[in-house]
C-alpha cells in the first residue's frame, strides 16, 4: 500500500485527498496543511517511487488506472467513503483519472498547475527525453525538465523544490513515470472530451504557458468547470502563491 499521513479531527469533517506530481511527494503540501486542517480531515498520499511509498520498478504496471486505483486503496483501507481531491501537476491526471473511473468517490475536484494537454513543444520535449533516458543521469534530464516548465526568477523555490525531491527516486522508476507521462495524449483527450458530473475547480499561474491555455479552452466547454489565474505565478500555484491558492481553494471548496 502507498505511504500516507493524515490530519483527522473529527467524523462529521470531510476529507480532502492531496496528489503530487511527478517527482514530488506529499511534503509539498507543507502550505496546505495549518489551513485546511480547521475545516477537514486531511489525507496526503505518497505516489509509488515518490516519498515513503516503494517502487514497484515492473513497467507495464505504470498506468494511470494502476496508479489511481492504489490511491483508491488507502481511501479503502481508511474507509473513506468520498472525498474532495486536490492535485497539482501530474497529480490532476490521476485524480481525473479517479474521477472518471470513481465517480461516487469524489466529491469535487481541485486542479492546480492543471495537465490536460501536451502541446507541440511538450511533446517535443517528450521524445528527446525517451531518447535520452537510458543515457543519461535521469537528474540531469529532471533539471533539464523542471526549468523548462518553471523557467522564471520567481519560479525558483517550486523548481528547486521539486529537484531535490526528485533526487529521492533511482533512474528505473524515473524511467517507468518518464515512459508513462510520455504516452499520456490519448488519455488526456479522453479527459477533454468527456464531461464528468464532479465539479472541477481549475487553479493556474498565468505564467504557466505549457499548461494554461488549454485549461483555458477546457473550461469554456464544461459547464462544471471554474478556472482561477493567478498573476505573477508558475505552474505550482500552491508553493508560489499559497496565501491565493488556499484562499481561492476554500473559499471554493466551501
Amino acid at each position: 500500500m502507498l505511504s500516507y499521513k493524515t490530519y483527522f479531527s473529527s467524523k462529521e469533517k470531510p476529507w480532502v485527498t492531496f496528489v503530487h506530481g511527478a517527482g514530488g511527494s506529499s511534503s509539498i503540501w507543507f502550505s496546505q496543511i495549518r489551513a485546511f486542517k480547521e475545516c477537514y480531515n486531511l489525507l496526503l498520499i505518497d505516489l509509488r517511487g515518490h516519498g515513503k511509498s516503494k517502487s514497484t520498478h515492473v513497467r507495464n504496471t505504470y498506468t494511470f488506472k494502476n496508479i489511481s486505483n492504489e490511491v483508491i486503496e488507502v481511501l479503502d483501507h481508511l474507509k473513506i467513503k468520498k472525498s474532495h481531491f486536490i492535485g497539482i501537476s501530474l497529480g490532476t491526471i490521476v485524480i481525473m483519472d479517479i474521477a472518471h473511473r470513481h465517480t461516487h468517490r469524489t466529491i469535487s475536484l481541485v486542479m492546480g498547475g492543471a495537465v490536460m494537454y501536451l502541446n507541440f513543444r511538450a511533446q517535443f520535449l517528450m521524445k528527446l527525453g525517451l531518447l535520452l533516458r537510458s543515457l543519461v543521469p535521469y537528474m540531469w534530464l529532471y533539471q533539464f525538465f523542471a526549468f523548462i516548465i518553471m523557467p522564471k526568477k520567481n519560479h525558483k523555490k517550486s523548481r528547486d523544490f521539486f529537484v531535490n525531491e526528485a533526487k529521492k527516486m533511482n533512474q528505473k522508476e524515473f524511467v517507468n513515470w518518464f515512459s508513462l507521462v510520455s504516452g499520456v495524449n490519448k488519455l488526456l483527450l479522453f479527459f477533454r472530451t468527456k464531461k464528468i458530473n464532479t465539479p472541477v475547480f481549475y487553479i493556474m499561474g498565468i505564467q504557466d504557458y505549457m499548461f494554461l491555455p488549454s485549461v483555458k479552452k477546457i473550461v469554456k466547454t464544461h459547464d462544471n468547470s471554474l478556472l482561477e489565474v493567478i498573476p505573477n505565478c508558475g505552474h505550482v500555484v500552491n508553493i508560489e502563491a499559497s496565501k491565493t491558492f488556499n484562499q481561492k481553494v476554500l473559499q471554493f471548496l466551501q
